[in-house]
């Protein structure tokens, strides 16, 4: 009877356990039916968003920047198409990698045919390592980190970025287009190109100036995502096109300004200068052919980024280069012709200042044209007793002394020139030969390109075109001109400056061509803040017979001082230069020069 008992108990709970499991099973259908029943009749339409929410990604597409170009189309910046590869770490650390097989071998990851053998960021770094020549170990550091946003490594080639994409990350890692900055020719317009930061903006220089045109609109895509990343066809559902830059062509000449560069960096040594900057202008059209400096300075280097350019910002007094506006002025108001005689001492008492010339002589009779030639500042004190405050301001602003030059460059300043109010007794006569007030290369050329032009101002330009990335050319408008001196007194003045550069002809005359020039010498302030620099410049006309450009050499002290005799040789070899490039004819000979001494 007992083993009859042990085995009724024995049905008993096997029969009991299978009740339990039965009633289990069923409560698990149960669950499982309702949510199945959940999901695909009340949460099926958001169950199905929020997957395709996941797998959506949206990726941005980089315009490309423009390019700056000198005036015959060469490239002088560009970019090259480079890309930032960035890590999302949280997407790192939760990463597994897929061991290949048959079925997953178009999204399985490997290394050297290999299963990965590690997961999370680890995986991933062990992945990019031999593409991106870091160790798996610093790759794996960059992204155990928190949040979705790491820089792995910056400038990587496109070919890289194509084999980063066939490794089946993701989102997990992505390449985003960064666009490196190139400069063509190293130093030469180092600061006046400028630069732009990380993120492709214009900070500096021309790539900063012109940053609206050069930039462009990034654009993107949203598109679905499979496995390893991919895009899923036909999931596209939104795309804006980037647009690209605009091209910015400059009125620069490069193989001009390449000479100017090479002949004030040798000049500057040879002259045991500070150092020295020159503007070449075009007299016919007011563009600015070469604008450089002695500063050795790489295009888009940090240099370049966190200073300006030394020929747009630096300024100086004139020196006797002033008194060819001085001149214009007293002709112009019906004071003096460039024939009018003059007895000038080499010194003058008035008002209790004293003002002397450069050397000792003793009264010379001089032409008008002649005080030019000899640069006498006692004769130009001489000559303008009737020329009032107000016309010696009123001349020096036609000129454009003391004004924006409309460039807008950085860094660049108008210079100063106070008002005649604030003049006194000798500060009234010094403005007549270039002391007083401080002008920049730009203005100081663009002033005798006006006497160059027949009298007639025109704003500078340094702008040639802007060329969208669809090919429309636009040309910056040009700014009406104003006269400043009439013919006949511009001719006078013209004839006189020849005159003037005849007086250095065997320092700076260039064979073959007449030059109108005149030459400056100033004293400045010094490092002891006292006078005890100097500022020696020359700007001249060539050829004077049938104007053609104007070139403006100018030297912080110099060794030698005097601007004919040092900035004066820098521009005959600048001005052979253009000569010869431009095939510009021989000069006719001189005739009928108005007198200079009597």
């Amino acid at each position: 009877m007992f083993p009859r008992l042990v085995n009724f108990v024995r049905t008993r709970q096997f029969a009991f356990r299978c009740i339990v499991i039965g009633v289990v099973l069923a409560t698990l259908f149960v669950f499982c039916f309702g949510q199945l029943a959940s999901i695909q009749l009340l949460n099926g339409k958001s169950t199905a968003e929020a997957a395709t929410a996941g797998r959506t990604m949206k990726v941005p597409v980089g315009a490309r920047r423009g390019k700056i170009l000198d005036a015959n189309g060469a490239v002088l910046s560009q970019s090259v198409e480079r890309y930032t590869i960035i890590g999302d770490p949280e997407a790192a650390q939760s990463f597994q990698p897929i061991d290949c097989t048959p079925q997953t071998k178009d999204y399985c990851h490997q290394v050297d045919g290999k299963p990965v053998g590690v997961t999370g960021a680890a995986a991933v770094g062990r992945l990019l390592a031999p593409l991106l020549g870091m160790s798996s170990m610093e790759i794996g550091a960059k992204l155990s980190v928190g949040g979705h946003y790491a820089v792995l490594k910056r400038d990587v080639e496109p070919n890289v970025k194509r084999a980063i994409e066939k490794l089946n990350l993701g989102d997990v890692v992505q390449g985003q287009l960064s666009q490196n900055r190139v400069y063509a020719n190293g130093t030469m317009m180092g600061a006046l190109l400028g630069g732009v930061d990380d993120s492709g903006t214009g900070v500096a220089g021309l790539e900063q100036t012109e940053n609206a045109e050069l930039a462009g609109k990034d654009g993107y895509k949203v598109y679905q995502q499979g496995n390893g990343g991919v895009e899923i066809p036909g999931t596209l559902s939104q795309s804006v096109q980037a647009r690209d830059g605009s091209d910015v062509s400059l009125t620069i000449d490069a193989d001009v300004d390449w000479y100017v560069k090479k002949v004030l960096v040798d000049g500057k040594k040879k002259y045991n200068a500070d150092w020295a900057i020159a503007c070449v202008e075009d007299t016919r059209t007011h563009q600015i052919i070469a604008l450089d400096d002695s500063d050795e300075i790489e295009a888009g280097s940090d240099q370049a980024k966190l200073n300006v350019s030394r020929a747009v910002s630096q300024t100086f007094e004139p020196g006797s280069i002033g008194k060819v506006f001085s001149m214009a002025g007293l002709m112009q108001s019906d004071l003096h012709q460039m024939s009018d005689k003059f007895r000038v001492p080499d010194h003058l008492d008035k008002n209790g200042q004293v003002f002397k010339d450069v050397l000792p002589h003793p009264v010379s009779n001089w032409t008008m044209a002649g005080i030019l030639q000899e640069s006498s500042n006692v004769g130009m004190v001489m000559a303008s007793e009737k020329y009032t405050s107000a016309q010696r301001y009123d001349f020096l602003t036609k000129f454009g002394i003391g004004q924006p030059t409309g460039l807008g460059l950085p860094g660049e300043s108008q210079g100063t020139l106070r008002g005649p109010e604030t003049w006194d007794g000798r500060t009234r006569d010094t403005i007549l030969f270039g002391q007083g007030y401080a002008t920049n290369v730009l203005q100081l050329t663009n002033a005798i390109a006006t006497v160059a032009d027949d009298g007639v101002y025109q704003k500078p330009s340094i702008i040639k075109t802007v060329t969208d990335a669809n090919g429309h050319e636009t040309v910056p408008a040009k700014s009406n001109g104003r006269r400043v001196v009439d013919h006949k007194a511009d001719a006078q003045l013209l004839d006189a400056m020849e005159s003037s550069a005849e007086h250095y002809q065997q320092f700076s005359g260039v064979d073959g061509y007449r030059v109108a020039a005149k030459s400056g010498t100033a004293e400045v302030s010094g490092g002891d803040g006292k006078l005890s620099g100097i500022v020696s410049d020359w700007s001249g006309i060539l050829p004077a017979d049938n104007p053609r450009f104007v070139v403006t050499v100018v030297m912080g002290n110099p060794q030698g001082s005097l601007g004919g005799m040092t900035s004066g040789p820098l521009f005959k070899q600048i001005g052979e230069f253009l000569m010869q490039k431009y095939e510009v004819p021989n000069s006719t000979p001189r005739k009928g020069a108005i007198p200079v001494q009597w």
